[in-house]
């Protein structure tokens, strides 16, 4: 089997086509009617399709790659979804760290998306959105740095290209062996966020070790093909015995979640 039939097989293993095969061999609906009623669904319990969800909003940002130092009415922009509020996450956060790290979790996440979707955010663009001052902003941002995160600014993007965001250095802290509430204590995100990025790893090393490109890994698992490659980046690093021994299990225990699935069907 080629990785264009393998990638359509798992597009095929989707919930979505999922639900949409039930409604039409177990209730006999038409597609056409099965697709109304998935789209529907999706509305009432996710939000529109390709909208905005809960706590998120619209911005325009200058565009990757676009100059500094002209008139903004002359600088490439781009619309950007930002996540400004996650939801239980974030007020888990701010319960067990209080609100200047909750503040500083928020930075990370926009600057991240903003990057995810070709633009560049400015410090003033997060205090806007954020509702604080630029001076705070600042302040927070150089703790960031001084605790060794890297912040894609649409300054420090400027020549240098993309580092490694927030979710790659969780990564590798796991990988080293921590535990989810070592990772929490140092790192103050949530432990939904910790392993939901964890889970994502693991499964865009699983794609890649099925032959699936970058571009199909991050269709298929809805991310940002930059995120994809800097996952990878990091599986390549941590090629230690100790590192790829604490992958195969969560690779295996993936696996037996997938087959136990297929099996209750």
């Amino acid at each position: 089997m080629n990785n264009r039939d393998e990638f359509q097989r798992a597009q095929a293993k989707t919930p979505q086509q999922q639900f949409l095969h039930t409604l039409e061999q177990e209730y006999h609906y038409p597609p056409r009617i099965a697709e109304a009623i998935l789209v529907e669904a999706q509305q009432y319990l996710q939000g529109t399709p390709g909208g905005l969800q809960p706590g998120q909003m619209y911005v325009i940002l200058a565009r990757q790659g676009a100059r500094n130092g002209q008139a903004m009415k002359d600088t490439d922009m781009v619309r950007v979804v930002w996540t400004v509020d996650d939801g239980v996450g974030d007020c888990q956060v701010q319960r067990e760290h209080g609100s200047r790290a909750l503040r500083q979790v928020r930075i990370l996440r926009l600057l991240d998306e903003a990057v995810d979707q070709g633009a560049a955010a400015s410090q003033e663009d997060l205090a806007r959105v954020l509702q604080t001052s630029l001076r705070t902003v600042k302040r927070d941002c150089a703790e960031l740095q001084t605790t060794g995160y890297y912040l894609p600014t649409r300054g420090d993007l400027e020549g240098i290209g993309r580092g490694q965001t927030h979710k790659a250095q969780i990564i590798r802290l796991w990988l080293e062996g921590q535990t989810y509430d070592q990772i929490e204590l140092r790192t103050r995100h949530c432990g939904a966020s910790i392993q939901r990025y964890i889970k994502a790893f693991v499964q865009v090393v699983m794609l890649q070790q099925r032959g699936l490109s970058e571009s199909q890994i991050a269709l298929l698992l809805q991310m940002g093909k930059a995120l994809v490659e800097e996952y990878l980046v990091v599986y390549r690093q941590k090629d230690d015995p100790e590192s790829r021994q604490r992958l195969e299990e969560q690779l295996q225990r993936l696996g037996q979640g997938a087959a136990a699935k297929k099996g209750a069907r």
